[in-house]
């Protein structure tokens, strides 16, 4: 059964990346085991309502090809809801494929652009070869102007303990100073508590060109800062978030760290109004779950008029 025909490709490949046992599932990937919850369900259900929608989207692009290297994107990541609704097919083949994207869901890839490229293919993410916490955080500096690091050993009072590995959601608030542990990234801990005081907001900004094209403010209570969870996730313009200077910003932070398409987890701190990027996402999934529906389908119309506009431009 063709599960998306804009995309040449069967359901049945993409389930193989999961193992289905009698109490959860395993990605085979990672080998992250997922135990089956109300919760987990409801969440897959709400994916599965936003997948059958998007993959009956008309195209608000002209039709191009597309390939992935070294790996496939599955329906989950955002890239194929955009791809697919600017007008995009799956490439049989890289050498047929007018866009060629470096998709790999790890913190370092560098691989370089496939040999036999069809002229003029337009090329996307092989400059972004590490978004590491530390080098996210140094070119948050260079973007903003003021420090995310912090030396655990020196510094005073609160910070953000993390691991470098993107995604990871492992981060915890250390008093310092305290022992720098090895593999583990410090950081300023921002105050990024929005109107309700036991509540922090990311700004997770999607980019197309380093230039943001929505954003989803998410929101979770304070005490799970670093996870997940959100509680509420609301859709906005980028010019209701951020000034015209935060804006230019945010696309020298991009072009730093070479993302063309990706995701960007931007804090603002309410004592100061600063901002700091500390997460970014070449292959992203979304848009979040706890989002609407409607708003889901608005966002991946938006990102997809982009997308095609900025591939369009090549």
């Amino acid at each position: 059964m063709t599960l998306d025909s804009g995309f040449q490709t069967r359901g049945s490949l993409w389930l193989r990346d999961f193992q289905f046992g009698l109490t959860g599932l395993t990605v085979r990937k990672t080998g992250a085991h997922v135990p089956y919850s109300p919760s987990v369900l409801a969440e897959t259900t709400a994916w599965f309502r936003f997948f059958f929608r998007w993959r009956s989207m008309a195209p608000v692009g002209p039709k191009f090809t597309i390939g992935f290297t070294p790996e496939r994107a599955r329906p989950w990541y955002l890239v194929r809801a955009v791809a697919h609704v600017a007008g995009g097919m799956l490439a049989k083949n890289l050498s047929e494929a007018d866009v060629v994207m470096q998709f790999e869901d790890a913190t370092t890839s560098a691989h370089p652009p496939p040999s036999d490229l069809k002229p003029g293919a337009k090329l996307i993410n092989f400059n972004c070869t590490d978004i590491s916490k530390s080098r996210v955080a140094a070119a948050s500096e260079t973007a903003f102007g003021h420090p995310l690091i912090v030396d655990p050993e020196t510094h005073h009072g609160p910070a953000a303990e993390k691991s470098e590995i993107n995604a990871a959601h492992d981060g915890r608030t250390v008093m310092c100073p305290t022992p720098a542990i090895p593999g583990r990234v410090y950081q300023r801990l921002v105050d990024n508590r929005g109107l309700d005081p036991n509540i922090v907001e990311d700004l997770r900004t999607c980019t197309i060109g380093g230039k943001p094209i929505c954003v989803f403010i998410k929101r979770r209570p304070v005490t799970k800062r670093f996870q997940n969870t959100n509680v509420d996730v609301q859709l906005r313009e980028p010019e209701q978030v951020f000034t015209v200077e935060e804006l230019e910003r945010i696309r020298v932070f991009c072009n730093e760290i070479g993302l063309e398409w990706g995701g960007i987890d931007v804090l603002r701190d309410r004592n100061d109004g600063k901002l700091y990027i500390v997460d970014a996402n070449k292959t992203d999934m979304g848009p979040p779950i706890a989002l609407n529906l409607a708003d889901k389908i608005t966002a991946t119309r938006k990102l997809a008029r982009a997308f095609s506009d900025f591939i369009s431009a090549h």
